[in-house]
């Protein structure tokens, strides 16, 4: 059986192709602009026309949608990125107003870290264990959304900072960013990822202090 001529050909995938794509009515504007160029063609190719026309008019409307999509998608993810930031806020005010916040007091790091040992599913990584200007006051346990997590209490003056560690997987992250800055209702918030582990900082104090300070963590 002999191959169909290429015009043949190309008309076919052209219509399967049309087939597939959303039944969308063009602009009559665009398709008028898009049949008055292929007028200019030689009469031989007529028939393109036919298929060329929809074709390219459906490829328009598909482009002029894509920034549509995308916004949508931008939305959705500035929304997640928001439920992380107010999740971090409520938790490190339930830790600020609990009568007693702490369930290991003690400013020795190699004291509070090894007490989350076989309270939580990871081993929290913190490379900042406090000094004079920021001592660590203690640790205890909490919840960041669906996960157990480790909280780090420190000092800043007469400000509170938390420290917040747990497993990073399934979380709606900002997406593009290794570091995600954010301020809200009068704290700062810098959120990262590195060990493995995620990590929420949050205080009320300075925010380029809070920012800082996250660097010393590990949130560059």
């Amino acid at each position: 059986m002999s191959e169909p001529p290429p015009e043949r050909a190309v008309e076919t995938a052209l219509s399967e192709a049309l087939q597939r794509l959303p039944e969308r009515r063009a602009p009559a504007r665009l398709v008028r602009g898009v049949e008055d160029v292929l007028a200019t063609a030689p009469a031989r190719r007529s028939r393109w026309r036919r298929v060329l026309v929809p074709a390219l008019a459906a490829a328009a409307v598909v482009l002029v949608a894509t920034p549509v999509v995308v916004s949508q998608r931008n939305a959705v993810s500035r929304a997640a990125t928001a439920t992380m930031v107010s999740e971090a806020i409520g938790d490190h005010l339930r830790i600020v107003q609990a009568q007693r916040p702490l369930e290991i007091e003690s400013g020795d790091g190699h004291r509070v870290r090894p007490w989350f040992e076989g309270r939580l599913e990871f081993s929290p990584v913190v490379p900042f264990g406090g000094d004079a200007e920021v001592p660590l006051r203690g640790g205890a346990l909490a919840w960041f959304l669906d996960r157990k997590a480790a909280v780090f209490v420190y000092g800043l003056r007469l400000h509170t900072v938390t420290l917040f560690v747990f497993r990073p997987e399934g979380l709606p992250w900002p997406g593009g960013h290794d570091v995600h800055r954010s301020s809200a209702r009068g704290f700062t918030v810098v959120m990262w990822r590195a060990h493995g582990l995620g990590y929420a900082l949050v205080s009320d104090a300075d925010p380029g202090e809070v920012q800082a300070l996250a660097a010393r963590f590990g949130g560059a």
